[in-house]
């Protein structure tokens, strides 16, 4: 099916995977993002071995590799050094050698999956107002005025999917009750509480908890403190609710964000979906968080959305119809991301283990 048209709505992460799964399986995926610039903001993430396997096979890792740093270990810690476990990275296989991740922030996994694409296939400024579904092709309005016909669409549109909402069931986006204030800061301004050796450090106070990851290339460390909030689609909170919000941690983490600059955290409202039935049509199908948005305690919404790109585009390569190859791919993704679903709204202290389908392995 090299010949199908294809078009991928979202310029994240996801939908940049999408195009380059594809484009190493010979099948041209035209991407359409509604933003002037591709860019991320946010958090570092730990990239997984199922992940790293896909960029193998795309020829992409060397690069991926670049930016990127392996750590082997994380550590969840009570007040400023009560160390309650240091461990490998979980795993869902019975092969150690999984245990591990690559720690690299989002501007750089984006911007290097964008490299991957041909410049004439990206299309920025072009925001969707419609997706008519015809069953055996769809039509997708801009607005910009721009109409274009595909054989498959699909949707990397996030969350609140408008594609999701339009073609399939609606689905609301449900709130944790948590917010997450990110920022990048330099090495030196965690004050020790990073890691030098390529550790995810999590200090904890009871179901609140500061993420520190260390971004080695970058001389930085990825700050994600989460604690309770007003829910809101783009929160203000100010440096005095910031540091009401965190007393209970030890002083080190306090004086630490304490003087970030309130201009670089990035706040946003910890939502995820419930399960999604259904994610395709015989020519639309959803990607990433517009099928299963998750929360980010177990680091796994872009190692999903990467994951979900390499697997369509291996289904699409060996189907003989996309509809076929939309089943395939279905069956293929759904376990495994229900799973990761459920675990992330566990706090990483929680028992686990229950939550594990007997002799399930991903």
């Amino acid at each position: 099916m090299t010949d199908s048209k294809v078009v991928i709505i979202g310029g994240g992460i996801g939908g940049a995977a999408a195009a380059v799964a594809l484009k190493a399986k010979g099948i041209r995926a035209d991407v359409y993002e509604q933003a002037p610039v591709l860019k991320e903001v946010g958090a570092g993430i730990g990239v997984r071995p199922p992940t790293v396997n896909f960029f193998k096979k795309w020829g992409i890792y060397e690069d991926i590799e670049k930016v990127s740093a392996r750590s082997e270990h994380m550590e969840i810690i009570a007040g400023d050094d009560q160390v309650l476990v240091k461990e490998a990275w979980p795993v869902l296989t019975e092969n150690k050698s999984d245990a591990y991740a690559r720690l690299i922030h989002r501007a750089d996994l984006l911007d290097t999956l964008i490299a991957h694409i041909p410049e004439d296939q990206l299309h920025l400024n072009h925001r969707l107002t419609e997706v008519i579904d015809h069953g055996v092709y769809a039509e997708v309005k801009f607005a910009n005025g721009k109409t274009i016909e595909a054989d498959l669409v699909i949707a990397a549109d996030g969350i609140r999917s408008p594609i999701r909402n339009q073609v399939l069931n609606r689905h609301e986006p449900v709130y944790s009750g948590y917010l997450a204030h990110r920022a990048l800061i330099s090495t030196r301004a965690a004050l020790g509480m990073a890691s030098q050796d390529n550790v995810l450090r999590i200090y904890v106070d009871g179901y609140n908890s500061v993420y520190f990851m260390p971004l080695e290339g970058r001389d930085q460390v990825s700050v994600d403190v989460t604690v309770p909030g007003k829910f809101a689609r783009r929160p203000e909170v100010t440096k005095k609710e910031l540091m009401e919000s965190i007393t209970g941690f030890g002083p080190t983490i306090q004086k630490v964000v304490e003087n970030m600059d309130m201009k670089q955290v990035v706040t946003r409202p910890l939502c995820d979906l419930e399960h999604v039935e259904e994610w395709s049509t015989k020519c639309v199908t959803l990607i990433g968080d517009a099928a299963h948005a998750m929360l980010h305690n177990q680091g796994q919404g872009a190692n999903m959305a990467i994951q979900d790109s390499g697997e369509l585009a291996e289904t699409i390569a060996e189907s003989v119809t996309i509809e076929e190859a939309l089943q395939k791919y279905e069956e293929k993704r759904k376990p495994i991301t229900r799973l990761y679903q459920d675990l992330s709204r566990l706090f990483p202290t929680d028992k686990a283990e229950t939550a594990f389908p007997e002799k399930a392995h991903f």
